[in-house]
C-alpha cells in the first residue's frame, strides 16, 4: 500500500505553474504580432513597426476616421521546408495593428516609409491656431 501526503493546496500550486507555461507576447497562438513603438515630437505623432522579412508590398496603412490601421502579412520562405529546420522559433502570418488618432493631426499629410525592415508612420500635427483675440470695444 502506497500513502501519500495530502496537500490542500496543490491543486493552486497546479494552477499558478500552468502560468509559467503560457505563451508571451513573442509567442502568439494567432501567428505574427509585430512589436510597435509610438513616440510624439514636436510637430508629428512617430509608430515604428518592426517588420523583418516583410516586403514593402505586404504592408497597408489605412485610416478611417481616427483609426489608423496596419496590416499586412510575414510569409514563410517557400525554398525551405519546414522538416529542413531543427526549431523555428519565427512566427508568421497575417497581423493588423490599430491606433486612435488624436484631434490635432493632420491627415492629409500622413506619411509612410519602409527601410531595413522598419515600417516608420509619420503624422503631422495641425498648426495650433491662435484662439486669444483683443476686441475693441466701440
Amino acid at each position: 500500500m502506497l500513502l501519500t501526503k495530502f496537500d490542500p493546496f496543490k491543486q493552486f500550486k497546479d494552477l499558478e505553474r500552468s502560468f509559467y507555461n503560457y505563451p508571451s507576447n513573442n509567442e502568439s497562438v494567432n501567428g505574427f504580432v509585430p512589436i510597435v513603438n509610438t513616440r510624439e515630437g514636436e510637430s508629428a505623432y512617430h509608430i515604428d513597426v518592426d517588420l523583418p522579412g516583410v516586403k514593402k508590398e505586404d504592408i497597408k496603412v489605412d485610416i478611417s476616421k481616427d483609426i489608423l490601421t496596419i496590416s499586412g502579412e510575414r510569409k514563410t520562405k517557400d525554398e525551405i521546408k519546414e522538416e529542413d529546420y531543427y526549431k523555428v522559433e519565427t512566427s508568421f502570418g497575417k497581423f493588423t495593428r490599430s491606433f486612435t488618432l488624436p484631434e490635432n493631426i493632420d491627415i492629409e499629410n500622413i506619411e509612410a516609409r519602409s527601410d531595413n525592415g522598419v515600417l516608420e508612420v509619420i503624422i503631422p500635427k495641425k498648426e495650433e491656431q491662435n484662439s486669444k483675440k483683443s476686441i475693441e470695444i466701440k
